[in-house]
């Protein structure tokens, strides 16, 4: 038993981690009888690679019966606004559409990403999140670009 504890760790070694979102709130859109409303959510997550910057995303989320047992698939509506909340430290080894965050919109094939690109003639990190499917994705996305200022002084809260 211990040898498969130790395999299921070290392949959890292997798979990137993406970050984990904080709800912030969220908006009703449509009124639903039966289980939960239509809503709008703006969630927050921290870049897991860069410190000091900080991305929220607002995303529909399906309600009805199917939201409520989590067999909706949610559009692939989604926005984005990254900023520096603090000094950004680059990574020498910073990769190129690299996803850092992925959440589910269906049971099985379709999820939210964003990947995050590193533009180095202008030194700023350009955050694109949008919606595939295993077979056909959506072309509706966002984008949000963080600029590295490197004499820009950060005050703490």
């Amino acid at each position: 038993m211990k040898t498969l504890y130790g395999l299921v760790a070290a392949i959890g070694l292997l798979v990137p981690m993406a970050a984990q979102a904080e709800e912030i709130g969220c908006v009703s859109t449509v009124f639903k009888l039966f289980g939960p409303d239509h809503r709008i959510c703006i969630e927050a997550f921290d870049d897991p690679d860069v410190p000091g910057v900080t991305c929220h995303l607002s995303r529909a989320k399906t309600g009805g019966i199917k939201g409520m047992v989590g067999l909706a698939e949610d559009t692939s509506d989604a926005a984005i606004a990254c900023r520096q909340v603090g000094p950004i430290r680059l990574p020498g080894d910073l990769e190129d559409g690299v996803s850092v965050f992925e959440e589910r919109r269906s049971v099985l094939f379709k999820k939210l990403q964003v990947v995050r690109f590193y533009d180095r003639a202008r030194n700023v990190l350009v955050y694109l999140v949008y919606s595939d499917k295993v077979i056909e994705g959506s072309p509706k996305n966002s984008v949000s670009t963080v600029p590295i200022l490197p004499d820009r002084v950060f005050e703490g809260r």
